[in-house]
């Protein structure tokens, strides 16, 4: 349900381990349990090899830091919040700073990050 998301319908980001699938769910519950659950997710999987995981992770720091420092306990304050919070950061043009270039991430971890033929 990729266009509209329903009601109680949750996305679920993660990694490509292979044991994020919706199998796990039938290994954990009984079947018709783990058809329920399944009902209501929708899986995003990260691509293999990227570093951008690390930026969500940083944005998720940043939004628990600046919108999320208090508790909040209506949840359509919540959203709310969150999204005045995410207005501001994109008005602003909030950006990352990496600290690392290519050549050091290579450095560090080779095979996740080939030479492409752009770069020869």
């Amino acid at each position: 349900m990729m266009g509209g998301f329903a009601r109680n319908q949750h996305r679920v980001v993660l990694d490509n381990l292979s044991t994020h699938n919706p199998g796990a769910l039938y290994e954990t519950f009984p079947a018709p349990e783990a058809h329920r659950i399944l009902q209501r997710l929708e899986f995003h999987y990260t691509p293999k090899h990227a570093s951008w995981l690390n930026m969500v992770e940083i944005e998720i720091g940043v939004l628990r830091g600046q919108c999320l420092d208090r508790r909040i306990d209506d949840p359509k304050r919540l959203r709310c919040e969150i999204t005045a919070w995410q207005r501001q950061r994109n008005a602003a043009h909030a950006r990352i700073k990496w600290m690392s270039t290519t050549d050091t991430a290579r450095a560090k971890m080779g095979r996740a990050y080939p030479v492409t033929s752009k770069e020869s």
